[in-house]
C-alpha cells in the first residue's frame, strides 16, 4: 500500500506545497509573457480547469518585470493562485522575477554555468572548487531577495540541460543529475533558507525515476527532505504524452513520491491539468494494482487484470500500475486483460506502455517539448506535419523542440531533432551534432526527412 514521502512545507504565495497537504497539480503558459492580456487569459483557463500554479517562461527582465501586470491582473479578478517565473541563463532575470512572482525556478545546468555545447572539460579538485564558488556568490544575493519578499524556489535540474562541468566529472548519468541538484541545494540550507522545492526532469521516463529515487536517498543521507516536483519532460502529446507521463509519473506516485506534479503535453496547457489530477486521484487503486501486477510476474510477462470505465482511464491505470516495474525490469513483456476491449487494442496500450518504459520500440517516437513563450514556431501543427510525413519509420525517435533552452539536450538520445533556433528558422540535429542550422522553416520538415533518407532509417530497435 502507498505511504507517501513526509517532506518539509515549502510556502509558496496562498498555498503550501508537501508535508501533509494534498499534492499540487500545476501548468505552464505557452503565451510570450510580454503579452499580459493573452497570458491572463490562459492562466485562467489552466486555473478553471483545476492548476493550482501557473508558471510563464521570463526570458528577460522585460518579461519578468511584467509578471506583476499579469499578478495584478488575476488578483483584480480574483484569481490568487501562485506564479512562477521559469529562468534559464540569465541569472539577473531572477532577482528580478522575486520581486513580483511568488516563486521562482532556476535551472542549475544554465544558473551559472555557460550553456551545454557537449565538451569535455577538465578540472583539478581546486578549480571545480572555484566553478562552485562562482554559484555561491551568485546565488546568495538571490536567496536574500527572496528572503525579503517571501518568494519560494523551484530547483528545476533537467537532463537536457546539464552543464558541460557536471557532464565531464560525472558523466551522463544520475549521480551528475542529482548532484548538479545538491550543488545549490546545500547552499539554500546554510543560508537557512527553506522554502524550497525541488525537480528532476528528464524526456526518458528511466533516467527520470532512477534519478528521482536517488536524490531522495541523497538528501535522506544530508537530513533534508524538500519537497518534491515530478513530471516527464517533452513527453509529446495525445494518447502517447498521457502514457509516458503516467509511466514516469505513476511510478513514484505508488511509491509515496511526489507533492506536485506537471503532465507536460504537447497541447494548450489547460488540457494537461485533467490528466494530471486524475494520476493523482489513481494513487491509491494504482498501489494496490502495482502489488498484484507484481504478484502476477511469470516468464519476465506482467499479466494485468485491470477495471477502469472508460478507455482513456485504463491507460492512464495500466501505465501506472506497472511503470515502476517495467522502469526496474521486473519483466519485459506485458499482458493486459479487461472485458470490453479487443485483444488488438489491449495489445497495442501495451506496446505503448513497454515503449514509453523504454524495453520495446514498435513505432516512431515523439520527444516534443509542450511549448512555452520561448517557443520560436507554431508547435502543434509542426509536431502534425512531423508526425504526417515520419509515422511510419518503426523505431525511430525524433525530437520537435520549441527552442535551444532543453532541446539539443533533452533530444540527446533521439536519431534526429528539429529544434527552433530563431523566428523563422529551425535548426536540424542527428543526434547531438547539429548538421543544418538556421534554416528556413518552410523547408525545415522536408530537409528532415532528406537526412533521415540519406541513412535509409527504416529499423526496428530497442533501449
Amino acid at each position: 500500500m502507498n505511504t507517501r514521502r513526509i517532506s518539509s512545507v515549502c510556502h509558496v504565495g496562498s498555498i503550501d506545497i508537501g508535508g501533509q497537504n494534498p499534492i499540487r497539480v500545476q501548468s505552464m503558459a505557452t503565451i510570450d509573457t510580454n503579452d499580459t492580456e493573452g497570458c491572463v487569459a490562459q492562466a485562467k483557463r489552466i486555473i478553471d480547469a483545476g492548476g493550482e500554479l501557473v508558471r510563464f517562461t521570463t526570458q528577460g527582465t522585460r518579461e519578468a518585470e511584467n509578471m506583476k501586470n499579469i499578478s495584478d491582473r488575476l488578483k483584480a479578478d480574483g484569481y490568487d493562485q501562485p506564479l512562477v517565473a521559469d529562468v534559464h541563463f540569465t541569472a539577473h532575470t531572477a532577482d528580478v522575477a522575486a520581486l513580483y512572482c511568488e516563486k521562482v525556478r532556476i535551472n542549475p545546468g544554465n544558473y551559472v554555468d555557460p550553456g551545454r555545447t557537449f565538451k569535455h572539460l577538465e578540472y583539478t579538485d581546486e578549480e571545480y572548487q572555484q566553478e562552485l564558488k562562482k554559484i555561491d556568490d551568485r546565488l546568495i544575493p538571490f536567496i536574500r531577495i527572496c528572503q525579503e519578499h517571501h518568494t519560494a524556489v523551484r530547483i528545476g535540474v533537467n537532463h537536457g540541460s546539464l552543464s558541460d562541468r557536471i557532464m565531464s566529472r560525472y558523466g551522463d548519468t544520475p549521480e551528475g543529475i542529482v548532484e548538479s541538484c545538491m550543488e545549490f541545494l546545500r547552499i539554500f540550507r546554510r543560508e537557512q533558507f527553506d522554502d524550497v522545492v525541488i525537480s528532476i526532469k528528464a524526456s526518458n521516463t528511466v533516467v527520470m525515476v532512477q534519478s528521482v529515487r536517488l536524490l531522495v536517498k541523497a538528501m535522506d543521507a544530508e537530513d533534508m527532505h524538500y519537497p518534491l516536483h515530478l513530471g516527464v519532460t517533452e513527453a509529446g502529446e495525445g494518447e502517447d504524452g498521457r502514457i509516458k507521463s503516467a509511466v514516469g509519473i505513476g511510478a513514484l506516485l505508488t511509491e509515496g513520491i511526489g507533492d506536485t506534479i506537471r503532465v507536460s503535453l504537447s497541447e494548450e496547457p489547460e488540457a494537461e491539468i485533467p490528466v494530471a489530477r486524475q494520476l493523482v486521484a489513481l494513487i491509491p487503486e494504482c498501489s494496490l494494482l502495482r502489488e498484484a501486477a507484481e504478484a502476477s510476474i511469470h516468464d519476465d510477462t506482467i499479466t494485468l487484470e485491470v477495471e477502469a470505465a472508460d478507455w482513456p482511464t485504463l491507460q492512464l491505470k495500466a501505465a501506472m500500475a506497472v511503470g515502476a516495474l517495467l522502469i526496474d525490469r521486473k519483466a519485459h513483456q506485458l499482458v493486459i486483460h479487461h472485458p470490453q476491449y479487443s485483444t488488438q487494442q489491449l495489445t497495442s496500450l501495451a506496446d505503448a506502455i513497454l515503449q514509453a518504459a523504454r524495453i520495446k520500440f514498435t513505432k516512431t517516437e515523439y520527444i516534443s517539448c509542450p511549448g512555452c513563450g520561448r517557443t520560436l514556431y507554431d508547435l502543434r501543427t509542426t509536431i502534425a506535419r512531423i508526425k504526417a510525413a515520419t509515422a511510419h519509420l518503426t523505431g525511430l525517435k525524433i525530437g520537435i523542440m520549441g527552442c535551444i533552452v532543453n532541446g539539443p539536450g533533452e533530444m540527446a538520445d533521439a536519431d534526429y531533432g528539429y529544434v527552433g533556433a530563431g523566428r523563422g528558422r529551425i535548426s536540424l540535429y542527428r543526434g547531438k551534432e547539429c548538421v543544418l542550422k538556421n534554416i528556413p522553416e518552410e523547408e525545415a520538415v522536408q530537409r528532415l526527412l532528406e537526412l533521415i533518407e540519406e541513412r535509409g532509417e527504416r529499423r526496428e530497435e530497442s533501449c
